[in-house]
């Protein structure tokens, strides 16, 4: 009676019903109802409409509540909301927090000439100043055991504590603070108050009118890892740039959204450096870019689960690997383990990370069903028994290895001179990083040749039926949305260059798909040809 419909199909459905939930969500974010009639009793009006003479104090303390006394370290008598500006300013360091310890900013916006601490009109925000994070390991010649140059507090920090002293967190030093002020002057509707917003309210009573203060925002986004300065022992003052500028009211809902979710991830386990991927995506990309990108990531993601959907389809009813390249699936799945290796070495972010070590989990799955491996365990020590091949696949096998053959005359010689100059010119942290990262450099250069098997193998048989095209095609689009994710989330130079190297593979196959044309006759992936598939079950009938 009901049409059966396809997992695919469900997929695609739920993913289009995930987009307009996010579009809408994201326009109830940007979006407030203002009050429309400004003489109603749930009307709250702006402070800021009276034109009020403002002043600007920012102040340094050792507590958040600012129990523990508080400095002043920059004023601006006359603040106007309306104009943006930036002051760089040398901040005394306290003992304490030049010992490992915590510096916080206590930002003020209050009446002009009045103490802020006794200014019943004032609004304030918290800010830290110092975040822990661990030192970066000291990078050596392997062959002469030269050391890179070294800032001094690292230096004191080894000859402290050894090797281990360098794994400890050590306060840092964030040298921006920006603030924000809505110089909009919105009327807000009481009975339609967004909860985003309502933390950072501050509301009096004005005789039979409701009056909130000005709308003051520390943008934690600002604050990146390359703005970090390891704080010593011996620097009493450390530079800190004080940036200040208006925002919409529809930015800041946006943004608190944001740094609640960034804060979110680092509840879970997210590091500074993880955290500040994320920030880079927000503060460096427009925000016109930052919606494309969106889109694109929605896609991405989508066009992942249907190709690991389809390839996981694909391999488990896969019997034969006629036509397939066993040594392409083999090097696949050696690249991708070390590509996993080297992301973790380098502590690339998580949204890297993650994708690639599930990666590896499914290569190894298919070098076991490629060489048809079989586990069989006695007690705790593992026997493998491999399948035997039938003439069509030894046939494969043969070309797969003339390939090989070939390759090895020029990949060999390429990736043992890349790692010989490597340890001669460049530092690493210790051997095992100088392996990894020529492993990987061999990987990203010369790794693409490890994919022409293939393509020798589908020049000799003519046909490019044997190949998992739906999985293939969903990969091929992902090819290019990481071409867009290249220029966005921060990845190493060499895992950026990879993305488009895969672009040049892609039309390559496409090209074998539109020289060797589907012979019906040919038996597909699963063992089955088109035209076994589609005769008839019953009887002939005739005309």
């Amino acid at each position: 009676m009901f049409q059966k419909t396809s997992f695919t199909t469900l997929i695609v459905g739920v993913f289009v019903v995930y987009v307009l939930h996010t579009c809408w969500v994201m326009y109830g974010i940007v979006y407030t109802k203002p009050c429309e009639n400004p003489k109603f009793e749930n009307c709250i009006k702006p402070y800021l409409s009276g034109k009020p003479r403002l002043q600007l104090s920012i102040y340094t303390t050792l507590r958040a509540n600012a129990d523990g006394g508080h400095t002043l370290i920059h004023k601006e008598e006359v603040f106007d909301v309306d104009s943006k500006f930036e002051r760089t300013l040398n901040v005394s360091v306290p003992k304490k927090t030049r010992n490992n310890g915590t510096l916080f900013a206590l930002a003020f916006v209050h009446q002009a000439g009045v103490s802020p601490w006794q200014d019943q009109k004032q609004v304030h925000l918290v800010a830290q100043l110092t975040t822990y994070m661990i030192p970066k390991p000291a990078e050596v010649s392997l062959i002469s055991g030269e050391e890179m140059p070294q800032q001094p507090e690292q230096q004191k920090h080894r000859a402290k504590g050894g090797e281990s002293e360098v794994d400890r967190p050590v306060s840092h030093w964030r040298s921006r603070l920006t603030l924000n002020v809505v110089s909009e002057e919105f009327v807000f509707d009481k009975d339609f108050l967004p909860s985003d917003v309502h933390r950072y309210l501050r509301v009096f009573q004005n005789g039979k009118k409701m009056v909130y203060l000005p709308l003051l925002f520390v943008d934690e986004l600002s604050n990146r890892v390359k703005d970090l300065i390891e704080i010593n022992h011996t620097r009493t003052e450390l530079p800190l740039t004080i940036s200040y500028d208006t925002i919409s009211l529809g930015k800041l809902r946006f943004w608190i959204h944001m740094q609640d979710a960034v804060y979110s991830l680092q509840q879970f386990g997210f590091t500074e450096k993880d955290a500040d991927e994320i920030k880079g995506i927000f503060v460096d990309t427009n925000l016109y870019f930052l919606a494309l990108t969106f889109f694109v990531a929605a896609f991405h993601l989508l066009f992942d689960f249907l190709a690991f959907k389809n390839d996981i389809s694909f391999w488990k009813q896969k019997k034969s690997m006629v036509g397939m390249s066993s040594k392409a699936v083999l090097w696949r799945c050696f690249s991708t383990i070390v590509i996993f290796m080297y992301l973790f070495d380098e502590q690339t972010s998580l949204l890297v990370l993650i994708p690639a070590g599930i990666g590896s989990l499914i290569e190894v799955w298919k070098v076991k069903k490629a060489f048809k491996i079989q586990i069989f365990w006695k007690g705790v020590r593992p026997t493998f028994i491999f399948g035997k091949s039938d003439e069509s696949e030894k046939r494969t096998e043969a070309y797969d290895t003339l390939a090989m053959k070939y390759l090895s005359y020029v990949l060999y010689p390429l990736c043992i001179g890349g790692a010989v100059y490597a340890l001669v010119f460049l530092r690493y942290k210790s051997w095992y990083s100088w392996l990894i990262n020529s492993l990987v450099n061999g990987v990203y250069a010369f790794g693409f040749l490890f994919m022409l098997p293939q393509l020798f193998v589908n020049y000799k048989f003519k046909s490019v039926a044997h190949l998992p095209w739906k999985a293939f095609m969903y990969k091929a689009f992902n090819t290019f949305i990481d071409d867009v994710f290249a220029f966005v989330i921060t990845m190493p130079t060499s895992h950026r260059l990879a993305c488009f190297r895969d672009d040049v593979v892609f039309l390559v196959y496409l090209y074998q798909r539109w020289l060797y044309p589907v012979d019906k006759t040919r038996m597909n992936e699963y063992g089955l040809s088109y035209d076994e598939d589609e005769k008839p079950k019953g009887k002939a009938h005739r005309d």
